[in-house]
């Protein structure tokens, strides 16, 4: 972090953004606010205006220099919004140009600049350090984690304690056991843990061949139940991210097989890591391997098979940071996903994903989950 500021400390640069829902502010205030706020870094120092609601709970916490927004504001100004208050800012501290990240407000921009402030918009990251996790991220990075393993845990000992009805619909408490009744039990597992789940993901059979598909209706006995968990911890903010693939019952012998190529390509993937390695050349060939054990990426009819998504992405105070797994080379402390999958209706979606830091020799994995295909 220090470098980079040195090479901008002549630049005054500036966000506006609720932390809660922009990671970039959040690095750089540790304040966490669901309403829009005001950053700025001039001359090496970094300041933020706040609301009287919210001055008096970022004093302790706030990573920068805490100032009210009627600082500046002329006494008895009808005018609060943000674009006087920057205006105000930029008076008092002799500004006439900001650097703002791409995600700046437009309408905000676009106030600024008709009011003769130069506004340019960086193409590049704000915060670039924050690919490279420190100790203390990784141990935030692990907490989440383990949140995120409470929830999923929940969901396992659910279907175990399921039962198949004639038809083969699973039952559990006396009522239908559906993707909708599992989430919530997985859901409520990670708030009682400290966690705030989102969009949780239990997808069975045809369904778990959409990546992203939620889930829903009756949860069938003897098919792939793709349960896919991400949650952020209600604290530190950071996420969690963890999948695993499983069937209530006995898979067939087509499952068991796409299960263990999988699983056999994410440990193929995990042993290659590294700093300095090409994320984008193992991606091409773990798919290249899973086409040889007779698993193509491909369209059959309008829609695709096969793995067709990328092998993971970065974590952090993003559920999807940057860099992607595919973009280029791997460096140390790096925390990334990953997530291979096979998709083929028919048989069913696998989809088993850990999250790692990248070493300079290999990759230490923080989950700390089982894989286990069927659950008896």
């Amino acid at each position: 972090m220090t470098c980079f500021l040195k090479k901008n400390m002549s630049v005054a640069r500036l966000m506006c953004a609720a932390s809660g829902s922009d990671a970039d502010m959040l690095y750089a205030t540790h304040f966490y606010a669901d309403d829009p706020f005001i950053w700025w870094e001039v001359r090496g120092k970094t300041h933020v205006a706040l609301s009287p609601l919210e001055i008096d709970r970022a004093r302790p916490v706030a990573n920068a220099e805490v100032h009210g927004t009627g600082e500046f504001l002329p006494a008895a100004a009808k005018d609060s919004s943000p674009a006087a208050v920057i205006l105000g800012i930029a008076e008092k501290y002799r500004l006439k140009s900001f650097l703002v990240p791409e995600q700046f407000p437009a309408g905000l921009l676009e106030k600024l600049r008709r009011k003769k402030l130069k506004i340019t918009v960086s193409d590049q990251p704000f915060f670039p350090q924050r690919t490279r996790k420190s100790r203390e991220e990784v141990a935030a990075l692990t907490v989440a984690l383990r949140v995120a393993e409470t929830g999923l845990r929940r969901g396992i000992d659910v279907l175990k304690a399921s039962k198949p009805d004639r038809r083969g619909f699973l039952q559990w408490s006396n009522l239908p056991l559906t993707s909708e009744r599992l989430r919530a039990e997985m859901d409520s597992a990670v708030l009682h843990a400290g966690g705030s789940p989102a969009n949780t993901i239990v997808a069975g059979g045809t369904q778990g061949c959409d990546p992203h598909e939620r889930g829903h209706g009756p949860l069938r006995a003897n098919e792939a139940i793709v349960l896919d968990i991400f949650p952020r911890h209600a604290r530190n903010h950071y996420y969690g991210d963890l999948t695993r693939t499983v069937v209530r019952g006995r898979a067939s012998e087509a499952l068991r097989k796409q299960y263990a190529t999988v699983q056999s390509g994410k440990r193929w993937v995990m042993k290659q890591m590294r700093a300095g390695a090409n994320g984008t050349d193992l991606q091409r060939e773990l798919i290249e391997r899973f086409k040889d054990a007779g698993y193509p990426t491909e369209q059959r009819q309008g829609r695709w098979v096969g793995m067709f998504h990328g092998v993971g992405h970065g974590l952090g105070l993003d559920l999807h940071e940057s860099p992607r797994f595919s973009t280029g080379k791997l460096f140390e402390g790096l925390s990334i996903t990953v997530e291979p999958g096979l998709y083929y209706p028919g048989v069913g979606g696998v989809r088993i994903e850990d999250v790692v830091i990248v070493g300079k020799t290999g990759v230490n994995n923080l989950t700390r989950f089982e894989e286990e295909l069927e659950l008896p």
